[in-house]
């Protein structure tokens, strides 16, 4: 999307009530002037005027001088109704000039003083506009809590924004206040409450705010488009019958959206609003590059909007918006390319030519340098020097890029671009083959995202959706490059274990992102562990990480030396050998099972470790894995020399990444508690049938045997408020859900199947664990027996990876795939008995059982076609596995 990263398109409800400000702004001032028998305040009102000139010009900077030396006249004259006034206007000019520090400060002192005239009509308004500032700074949630803070429009907070507004009978104020909560809400991800919030401002039908209205409700429904075309693409892959009925709603909406910045251009052009008309026409060409059907996209209606779009520019002044917008057209990608973010190190062909597109960068170049606005001038030097990388003139592509990073890093105040021009400067100079050079930007991009990364990810849903493009390739490419110098030809061995342990850090934080930017929220931030922890004696980590060519896989042992071993073999052969492996394990057709894919995988991905293995005497196995790697269990590899799996050699366990888990053990012998939710019955969820679960009674009766004190809630009795009735009055160590449980490729398409054809979301999960206090008491387990990832997408084994922290428990144990019901009672229970009889650690209890399936053939009790490891390697061990 071709316009995201500057964010030019969350601001525009703080212009419409910035030009109301200014008119009483001039009204006052020439009013001053007019009555004055003071000359210091003919001389302040001469000031005031000096920097509207300069606002009208475009000339932001110019402003603030001006008004400053205005403001310190009132105050001789004690006019503070004047000062407050252009405070309001400093504080939207800082805005505008990307100085927030500068920016709230102004809107605390005017929000004081309304406060101590008690004219709550502008308290009400101030606290609108600071909500704004909140939203730019992707501080979506903040914003939401100032305007209203309920989901209820109609019974808002005393003393929120939209409360004042309703109180004070103040239109325009709560229209302002509707529309900006809409935004953020919007932001959020939370698009449905956007809707809700524009369409109740749009009832209002004020001429003046109908073009931003309609704007804004184009942008919500574009959204709302996006998430039901990835729901789209999730259902495809389950092959469900739901499948069709989202991608109906994806297209209903994607025409909600053309519908309404088209009339928002019928009513820009009605009102001769040129600037706001190019707005929509920016939106509306946005939205023809995400139609989810590209076989009906209209080229022609889209060249059209190009073209007009194109001419409103020259007719506008110059002002930071229409450095954007030039950046925006100059940024279009050919139609029948996938729409994307334009400043990835992937270049495109552009829908202009080569001509237009340089001109429309010089000149966007030339309107920020005239306007001496940092923000905008960083942007568009940073976003030439990528045109100029993708055609392999590296030398103006860095001197561009270089000059882009100066205006960002100036205080700092820019870093949502910054790390952009860094990580550019990296790759041109790594396409140069200046090595060191390169690194030092790739480091120097991942230290500025580290900084940003909580609110990105966890704010703003745009970030979200386009993860895989502008934020996850920094972690890959300094990873590569670190990794690199770490297995070079020159053996500096203490350099080179630097390069490798900075190497795991680089990893280590990609999974953090990964799983932050799955879930979309903070709740798994509280489980971050920033200490040092020391690895037990018997225990190894080993992580790997894919590239385009080759995969790294890098072992961590207890007295903290680390290797690594690569994997020369291109992505896609890999992928393919990887799918292959699941494949055969899920093939149940030949009782006996073919062990010639996990033998290939145990030879490339355990046997070149084995030394450091066996030289420390390892029993447990850690796996921190990445991409496609997920999909598949570790331990049903198989080595054929020793004619075992490795569940046979070692126990096993995997995790999202060693700073989100507890490596404290747990103590589940001394606890008899287990609350069993389950439902054997046939559900439909999203017009999708979910087999009923014969074995569940089966499996709940053993479940109650070894814990005496369990509780259950089967079928009709499992649901939300029975659920967040038991929880509140006990707390359960182990929460163990006998049901159909999804895991999708975003986090809408996560749940679990609970009774009365009901579903229960992760994040619901998580908000009743968090309210009953579960958290604080700590779910040292959650069970889930009857799990099902997307096969083919890692983003699905992701969501997989991440429950137990999302769920606020210490551990998860979940299966890959939807297994035999029989043999899973079979292992749960025996997994169970492990736990609370023998001092055992979670992954040697796994360990345990899954053997006990392996060996199915000499125990009479069990059925021998369990050996097949269709029946046990299924089930993983997530997190805490002590």
């Amino acid at each position: 999307m071709f316009n995201k990263l500057h964010k030019s398109t969350t601001i525009y409800w703080q212009r419409i009530l910035f030009f109301g400000s200014l008119s009483l702004c001039l009204l006052l001032s020439n009013l001053h002037l007019a009555s004055s028998v003071n000359a210091q305040t003919s001389d302040a009102a001469q000031l005031v005027n000096l920097g509207i000139t300069s606002y009208k010009q475009g000339n932001f900077p110019a402003t603030i001088e001006p008004w400053k030396e205005a403001i310190n006249l009132y105050q001789k004259n004690n006019d503070l109704q004047n000062v407050a006034i252009i405070n309001e206007n400093l504080a939207r000019v800082s805005h505008q000039l990307g100085q927030t520090s500068e920016t709230l400060n102004y809107w605390e002192k005017v929000i004081a003083y309304y406060r101590t005239q008690n004219n709550l009509q502008k308290v009400g308004r101030v606290l609108t506009e600071i909500a704004q500032v909140y939203s730019n700074l992707g501080q979506a949630k903040k914003a939401v809590s100032l305007i209203c803070g309920t989901t209820d429009i109609s019974a808002c907070p005393n003393g929120s924004a939209l409360q004042i507004a309703q109180q004070q009978k103040d239109k325009l104020g709560e229209i302002a206040a509707l529309g900006s909560l809409g935004e953020a809400y919007r932001l959020q991800g939370n698009y449905d409450l956007a809707i809700k919030s524009l369409e109740t401002a749009k009832k209002y039908q004020n001429p003046t705010y109908n073009v931003a209205i309609f704007n804004s409700l184009g942008n919500a429904h574009a959204s709302l488009a996006q998430l039901w075309q990835l729901r789209t693409k999730s259902a495809e892959q389950y092959k469900r019958l739901s499948s069709g009925d989202f991608r109906q709603k994806a297209s209903d909406n994607y025409k909600k959206a053309q519908e309404y910045f088209l009339e928002s251009i019928k009513i820009a052009r009605q009102q001769d609003d040129k600037k706001s008309e190019l707005k929509s026409h920016l939106n509306l060409i946005k939205l023809a590059y995400l139609n989810i059907d590209k076989n009906t996209l209209d080229t022609s209606k889209v060249t059209t909007n190009i073209q007009q779009a194109g001419e409103i520019l020259t007719q506008l002044p110059d002002s930071t918006d229409k450095v954007y917008a030039a950046i925006d057209l100059a940024n279009l990608p050919a139609f029948d390319l996938e729409a994307t973010s334009p400043l990835i190190e992937n270049c495109q062909s552009r829908r202009l030519p080569e001509a237009q597109v340089t001109q429309l960068f010089n000149q966007a170049i030339e309107i920020a340098q005239s306007l001496q606005d940092a923000r905008s001038q960083s942007y568009a030097l940073g976003a030439f020097g990528h045109f100029y990388e993708c055609r392999k003139n590296w030398k103006l592509a860095l001197n561009l890029t270089n000059q882009a990073i100066w205006l960002a890093d100036d205080k700092r105040q820019n870093k949502d671009s910054l790390y952009l021009w860094e990580w550019q400067a990296g790759r041109i100079l790594e396409e140069q083959g200046k090595t060191n050079e390169a690194l030092e930007f790739y480091q120097r991009a991942y230290n500025t995202l580290e900084e940003l990364r909580n609110d990105i990810l966890t704010s703003n849903r745009d970030f979200q959706f386009d993860f895989r493009d502008v934020i996850e390739p920094v972690y890959r490419q300094l990873a590569e490059i670190q990794l690199n110098l770490a297995t070079s030809a020159t053996k500096n061995t203490k350099t080179n274990q630097q390069q490798l342990s900075s190497a795991l850090a680089t990893i280590n934080a990609l999974r953090l992102a990964e799983i932050q930017n799955y879930f979309g929220n903070d709740c798994i931030l509280a489980n971050i562990n920033n200490t040092n922890q020391q690895l037990t004696d018997d225990t190894a980590v080993i992580s790997s990480i894919i590239f385009g060519n080759k995969t790294g896989i890098i072992i961590n042992l207890p007295n903290q030396e680390e290797y690594i071993h690569w994997i020369n073999k291109d992505r896609k052969v890999f992928n393919d050998e990887i799918a292959n492996f699941r494949k055969d394990l899920l093939n149940t057709s030949d009782i006996v099972y073919n062990t010639a894919s996990s033998e290939n995988l145990y030879d490339l991905l355990i046997k070149p470790l084995e030394k450091y293995l066996v030289a420390q005497q390892i029993k447990t196995l850690v796996f921190v894995q990445d991409s496609f790697l997920r999909n598949v269990p570790m331990a049903a590899l198989y080595d054929k020399q020793q004619k075992k799996y490795l569940i046979e050699k070692y126990a096993v366990a995997t995790t999202s990444s060693l700073q989100l888990t507890n490596q404290k053990k747990s103590n589940l012998q001394t606890s008899d508690r287990a609350l069993v939710l389950a439902l054997s019955k046939e559900a439909q969820i999203d017009n999708q049938s979910w087999r009923a679960l014969y074995q569940v009674p089966n499996e709940i009766k053993e479940i109650q045997k070894i814990f005496l004190n369990s509780k259950k809630l089967e079928n009709e009795e499992f649901n939300q408020k029975n659920l967040e009735t038991e929880i509140k009055k006990q707390a359960y160590p182990i929460i163990h859900i006998s049901t159909h449980a999804q895991f999708g490729i975003i986090p809408e398409d996560t749940f679990l199947v609970a009774g009365n054809n009901q579903k229960l979301t992760i994040n619901d999960l998580e908000k009743l664990l968090r309210q009953a206090g579960n958290i604080s008491n700590s779910v040292e387990l959650l069970a889930l027996t009857a799990c099902e990832t997307a096969t083919g997408d890692d983003r699905a084994t992701l969501g997989l990876a991440g429950v137990a922290l999302q769920a606020g428990a210490k551990s998860a144990l979940a299966s890959l795939w939807t297994v035999y019901d029989e043999s899973t009672a079979d292992l749960i229970a025996d997994f169970y008995k492990q736990l609370r009889n023998s001092r055992m650690s979670k992954a040697q209890a796994l360990q345990a059982a899954q053997i006990k399936l392996i060996n199915a053939k000499k125990i009479l009790s069990i059925n021998d076609r369990y050996t097949h490891p269709y029946y046990w390697s299924g089930f993983i061990l997530i997190g805490n596995w002590l």
